[in-house]
């Protein structure tokens, strides 16, 4: 059988494929494995998302370890991937289990592992149960109701965990009472009870069961938030947000259903952290982020980290430093430490909503304080499915003959941490990265315009096809 291995976050593969039962008894034998070698009494969280049979693949999950003698708390019905960190974290669990495929296609699944602390676990711990996985299926007697009935296994409401921790660190109701008409894309991803529970006032789209997605993938960029952005219109709506298929990242519609990236959705939470809370410390971002979040950053006076891509660096990196004010990536991915070392939509949108009930400003007008501190900017991305072949070409080029110029600006430096950033003249910036966890180049620009983002992901592909 083909060995599985973790990637930017997680293990993925195609339903019935290669994500199928006697895959998953490999997989979570070997978490077993690891588990019952290092603790006497291990204990893990398992939760999983509206994916297609993923509850039956959780119960499986659950079972096989309850099996190996780990004792497992489930959640009842599909749960948000921060539900499953912060019950991980509240509850001194050794790992947190989600079955998740993210923002991938429908016909994915996928098996996160998170830290005790909440946040993915390290690579070196990944790598540890990536050694212990075995070769062939493990297979188990079915035990179901006598595991349940030795508590071995304990049905667990993460989501209800998760509502009386936010109600703690929010005020719901004076973040309802807000000028605002609010709307929300669960995206038919996990996200679709909690955040119309916690704010019965946003004007709901999306947040109904349905494993195919509605036919597009669950990632809140501009290609999936097309009928998003036309519900923002029609109901004359002053913003929204948008939320992955298991909840950890945010999106942003504004004002007439334009789009508002991840790069800004992450300096509009650092601004409010630094100028309106007054708070201090070390920002940790992916090098895809934009320059200009490192850049605001450094203006006021904080220290800058960057990471590969891949929140799973991040976390652990924010584990190492304790002084950490923020965590961040260009997927739209944002951890406030104070919270959790993981990425959290619903606590960011939140977040937003505070900011904008405690400063009685506009995200525009808020958006405008951010340019007066780095100047506007844009940004753009293209998802490219090519040949492996292509993709290696590029990447070589970029190792062995990068370029000097770029699309008419100078090429100041490259950064190789993850992939190849090419810092250009003029505040400019182009990234290519082959995907971790699906079969494509990625190409991101930064520019002072978004006209000019548009021109730099036209050269970018130039380039890449004469590689």
């Amino acid at each position: 059988m083909s060995a599985i291995r973790f990637g930017t976050d997680g293990w993925r593969a195609i339903i019935a494929k290669d994500f199928t039962f006697a895959n998953l008894s490999r997989i979570v034998e070997g978490t077993a494995r690891w588990l019952v070698e290092r603790y006497p009494q291990p204990k893990v969280m398992i939760g999983y998302d509206c994916r297609f049979m993923a509850g039956m693949f959780a119960e499986a999950a659950a079972q096989h370890l309850a099996h190996r003698g780990v004792k497992v708390y489930l959640s009842p019905s599909f749960a948000t991937t921060p539900m499953v960190s912060l019950a991980t974290v509240q509850h001194q669990a050794h790992l947190g289990i989600v079955l998740t495929a993210s923002h991938n296609p429908p016909h994915y699944l996928g098996y996160k592992l998170k830290a005790p602390y909440g946040g993915p676990a390290p690579v070196s711990i990944l790598k540890e149960i990536e050694a212990l996985i075995p070769d062939a299926p493990v297979e188990l007697p079915e035990a179901w109701e006598e595991l349940l009935q030795a508590r071995q296994i304990e049905i667990y409401d993460m989501e209800a965990l998760y509502q009386n921790y936010i109600k703690s660190r929010f005020d719901l109701r004076r973040l309802s009472q807000l000028p605002f008409r609010i709307g929300f894309d669960a995206m038919y991803g996990a996200g679709q009870r909690i955040f119309p529970r916690l704010l019965p006032v946003v004007h709901a789209f999306r947040c109904e069961y349905n494993p195919s997605f509605g036919g597009i993938n669950p990632e809140p960029i501009p290609k999936n938030l097309g009928d998003f952005a036309v519900f923002v219109q029609q109901h004359n709506l002053d913003f929204g947000f948008v939320l992955d298929g298991d909840a950890d990242r945010i999106g942003m519609v504004g004002k007439g259903g334009k789009y508002i990236d991840a790069h800004h959705i992450i300096l509009l939470v650092l601004h409010y952290l630094v100028r309106y809370k007054q708070q201090r410390g070390r920002v940790i971002v992916s090098l895809s982020c934009a320059v200009r979040v490192g850049e605001y950053a450094r203006r006021m006076g904080l220290p800058v980290e960057i990471t590969p891509v891949g929140f799973k660096y991040i976390a652990e990196r924010m584990q190492a430093a304790e002084d950490t004010l923020l965590g961040a990536e260009e997927s739209g991915g944002v951890a406030i430490p104070s919270h959790l070392p993981e990425r959290d939509g619903t606590f960011i949108a939140l977040t937003i909503l505070q900011m904008l009930a405690e400063t009685g400003k506009t995200l525009d007008e808020l958006i405008a304080e951010i340019y007066e501190v780095v100047g506007p900017f844009a940004v753009d991305r293209l998802d490219w499915h090519i040949s492996d072949e292509r993709k290696a070409a590029i990447l070589r080029l970029l190792k062995e003959g990068p370029p000097t110029s770029f699309a008419g600006r100078k090429v100041l430096s490259i950064d190789a941490t993850d992939g190849y950033k090419l810092l250009l003249e003029g505040g400019e910036a182009v990234m290519f990265r082959a995907s971790g966890t699906e079969p494509i180049l990625r190409i991101y620009t930064e520019a002072p315009t978004a006209d000019r983002a548009s021109v730099l992901i036209t050269e970018g592909q130039e380039l890449v096809m004469r590689a």
